[in-house]
This record gives C-alpha cells, sequence and structure tokens, in this order.
C-alpha cells in the first residue's frame, strides 16, 4: 500500500462541519462592508518578493523570519502573500484606481507565514481585509472602526472584545521618538530579551511588545510616545475619538500600541479578547498614509484594517455564539422504489428546489432496498422524507413523512412543495 500524503503542519484542511460556520462569517461580512459602499477585489496569492520588503518592511519579523519565498524557473524571487494591505495596494494602483480617487475595498483569502503552529496561529491561515483610499481624514478611521463594531455587534461578540486605540503620529515623530527610545532602552540593553536587543537596530518601536516580564519593567520608565505627537496627529487623534465616542464605541487608549508593520502612522487600532489565550488580537489596523508612494504610486492617503477568520470561528465556538441557521442541514430527503419512481424523483426534487432556492433537498443515489433508504434518511436528519414507488407514480402522489412527528401523509406531487414550504 502507498504511503499517505499528509497536509504540511500548519496548512489544515476546512472539513464540511467547518465549512458552514466560515461560509456564516464571510456571509455576514460581505454584508456588512456592502452596507458601507465597499466592493470586493481580489488579488493572486504570489507577489514579487520586493512587493512585501518594501511595503511591510525589511526589517519586520514577517520579512526577516515567516516569508515563504522562491525563485521560479526565470530565476525571479517570489512569495506567498504574508497579508494583504501590500497586495491591495498593488492591485489598485496597477488598475489605476488610485491617484486622486476614492475608493473602498475589501478582500478575503489565505495567506502564508511560517511560524511555530499553535491554536488560531498557523502557516497557512485566511485574512478579511476592508482598506479605503484617497481620504486623509479622521472621519474615514472612524468609519472603519464603527464599520467592525457594527460586524461584531451582527454576530454577538460585541461585549466580547475591546477596543485598543492609540496614535503613533507622522513619520518625523516617530523618528524622533525612536531616537529617544532607542538612547533609554541602550542604557539597559542587557536587561531586555533577545527579540528586543536584536529591535534596538532594527525595529525600535515592537520593543513596546514585548510580552518579556524584564522589558516590560525597564519600559516603564522609558520615553513616551505621546510626548511627541504634534498638534495634526493629535487633532486628527482627537476627532477620531469625538466620532467614536458619539457613536457610542467605548474604547481604551493603549500608548504601547504601534502594530507590527513599517507603514502605519497616526491611527492604530486593534479590538482584543480575553477568550482565546495568548492569541488576544482578532483585528488590528491604522492609517498607512506613506504606502501607496513608497511602492511606486502617487502619494495617497490609506487606512485599513484585517481580521483573522479562523480566529473568528474559534471565538464564535468558543462563547457558542453559532447560530443554528448557520450549521447544514437537511431539509428534504427523497427515496425511491421502482425505475419509474428514481426517473419521477429526479424531477420531484428539482421541482422543491425551482419553488424555494433555499430548501436544502438531498436525493438518495446508490440503490439500495426500502429499508437502507430509511436509515439513510434518518442519518441525514432530514426534516422530511419523501418517498416514491410505483403505486405513489401511477397515482400522482407522493408520501410524506414528517421526522420530526413519525407522521406519514399522502400528497399530490404539484401540492407537496407548497405543503414543505409552509411547513419550514
Amino acid at each position: 500500500m502507498a504511503r499517505k500524503i499528509q497536509a504540511i503542519r500548519g496548512m489544515n484542511d476546512i472539513l464540511p462541519d467547518q465549512s458552514s460556520v466560515w461560509l456564516y462569517l464571510e456571509k455576514t461580512v460581505a454584508s456588512v462592508v456592502k452596507s458601507y459602499g465597499y466592493q470586493q477585489i481580489r488579488f493572486p496569492i504570489v507577489e514579487n518578493t520586493d512587493l512585501f520588503k518594501r511595503g511591510v518592511g525589511e526589517t519586520t519579523d514577517i520579512v526577516e523570519k515567516e516569508m515563504y519565498t522562491f525563485d521560479d524557473r526565470n530565476g525571479e524571487s517570489l512569495t506567498l502573500r504574508p497579508e494583504g494591505t501590500a497586495s491591495c495596494v498593488r492591485a489598485a494602483d496597477q488598475a489605476g484606481l488610485l491617484f486622486n480617487q476614492v475608493q473602498r475595498l475589501w478582500y478575503t483569502g489565505p495567506m502564508f507565514r511560517y511560524e511555530r503552529p499553535q491554536k488560531g496561529r498557523y502557516r497557512q491561515f485566511h485574512q478579511i481585509g476592508v482598506e479605503s483610499f484617497g481620504m486623509g481624514t479622521a472621519d474615514i478611521d472612524a468609519e472603519l472602526i464603527i464599520l467592525s463594531a457594527r460586524l461584531w455587534k451582527k454576530l454577538g461578540l460585541l461585549e466580547h472584545v475591546e477596543l485598543q486605540l492609540n496614535t503613533i503620529g507622522l513619520a518625523s515623530e516617530r523618528e524622533a521618538y525612536k531616537a529617544a527610545l532607542v538612547e533609554y532602552l541602550t542604557q539597559y540593553k542587557d536587561r531586555l530579551d533577545e527579540d528586543s536587543q536584536r529591535r534596538l537596530d532594527t525595529n525600535p518601536l515592537r520593543i513596546l511588545d514585548s510580552k518579556d516580564e524584564s522589558t516590560q519593567a525597564v519600559l516603564k520608565d522609558a520615553p513616551n510616545l505621546e510626548d511627541f505627537i504634534g498638534e495634526e496627529s493629535q487633532a486628527h487623534f482627537d476627532l477620531l475619538q469625538a466620532i467614536l465616542k458619539a457613536n457610542g464605541i467605548a474604547y481604551v487608549i493603549n500608548r504601547r500600541l504601534v502594530r507590527g508593520l513599517d507603514y502605519y502612522g497616526k491611527t492604530v487600532f486593534e479590538w482584543v479578547t480575553t477568550h482565546l489565550g495568548s492569541q488576544a488580537t482578532v483585528c488590528a489596523g491604522g492609517r498607512y498614509d506613506g504606502l501607496v508612494e513608497q511602492l511606486g504610486g502617487k502619494s495617497t492617503p490609506a487606512v485599513g484594517f484585517a481580521m483573522g477568520i479562523e480566529r473568528l470561528v474559534l471565538l464564535l465556538e468558543t462563547l457558542d455564539l453559532i447560530p443554528a441557521s448557520a450549521k447544514f442541514s437537511t431539509d428534504v430527503f427523497v427515496i425511491s422504489m421502482g425505475e419509474a419512481a428514481e426517473v419521477a424523483s429526479f424531477v420531484l426534487a428539482e421541482n422543491l428546489r425551482e419553488e424555494n432556492a433555499d430548501l436544502v433537498v438531498l436525493r438518495h443515489c446508490g440503490g439500495g432496498n426500502f429499508k437502507n433508504q430509511m436509515k439513510k434518511a434518518d442519518k441525514s436528519e432530514a426534516r422530511f422524507t419523501i418517498i416514491l414507488g410505483q403505486d405513489e407514480i401511477e397515482q400522482g402522489i407522493c408520501q410524506v413523512k414528517d421526522m420530526s412527528t413519525g407522521e406519514q401523509q399522502a400528497y399530490a406531487l404539484d401540492d407537496v412543495a407548497a405543503y414543505i414550504n409552509a411547513k419550514l
């Protein structure tokens, strides 16, 4: 017997009992973003490696340690996308959608990062991203956050997540802060964790995110980013907060929140939960006004966020917030005995689907006696089983069994669809 081939570690199959929850989540997201005027964009999962080096940042963990990069047959360096924003910018700019235009876009699909797999964190994971272009004011930042809050409300998650908010200012303000932070931390370099020591020379703002207790103890007396924020950045942040407060969106200001990618500036935010252990962040984003120009386009303000589908599904399951309607179920199971009844059962099943496009009709295939077919009907957990035999065909009827009560009754073939639709 040939050796079975297994899935690659950290790249998981989404099985039928899970996919219905994914469809529910994706359908809910699509409904919410559409109500705010966002249109879907789709782009390849493979991009030129330089897109992520320039967009995400060469000193980020993603580029330094996590990307799936390879040379194609022409020797060109390609990378499986580790995140969606850079690809969205590339696609929209290449199509001429950005300069002097307003765009509201969203996307969904797989991303790839080489990390240690754990619950809620995988090497192939899936994200939903929402991005807006051409608006540099705080109102669009607020719209995105309010949109995400509406999604949480629709999913029943609003009371289980917390919005954390910060401003990291303009690039010049961050550079001044970085210099002060590095000067301070250099004095205590031997007390920093290994990653933070490395980041001191490459990406010092990420040190603020460290979970290491010794590093956090050092950071208690470090310079504060808020002391370096200028009037323009502060006014932007103040207006954002005013809009959120007017719309009843609760938040906390987290001065250590900086986000892990180089392209962010001004507004940054995360939605976090206490229900998923260390994988607390379920949605994160912010403003990235310099990214389009950084990738070769014309200067274009932009802001967006991304959320992990695996983590959201896990959160919905953990909190038992998946509605019964989201789970796959069979409404009608059709069985037949005899060749004429088998042919007629196809017509009947199609008529049922024609009358009600949402009806799930499972027609028995593969032969078998009446007892065997009824066992499969029971196993399907269908609400109704329709039975067709030679006698029923001659009389123009079918037998309809209500599987919840066991009651069985004959109906004319022309009337059965109306009966079932009324019951369901």
